[in-house]
């Protein structure tokens, strides 16, 4: 049986990179940041990069992009 964290190994990847965003959408995964730290308890190690940008209403915004190093 595959589990969350395989899902974000294996989308990462896939394409890339991952953000909360991708990963409720796209894998069903509400807490990615608590995926991402038994990742890096495994032995993973990411790049973490803030993203900022402003939402709908105009209001800044700030999330992270994770990427495996």
């Amino acid at each position: 049986m595959v589990n969350q964290r395989d899902r974000v190994i294996q989308y990462l990847r896939d394409e890339g990179s991952i953000t909360r965003a991708e990963a409720f959408t796209e894998l069903g995964i509400v807490e990615l940041p608590a995926r991402i730290c038994e990742l890096e308890r495994l032995g993973y190690e990411f790049k973490k990069t803030i993203i900022k940008k402003r939402n709908r209403y105009g209001d800044p915004i700030r999330f992270m992009r994770y990427e495996l190093a």
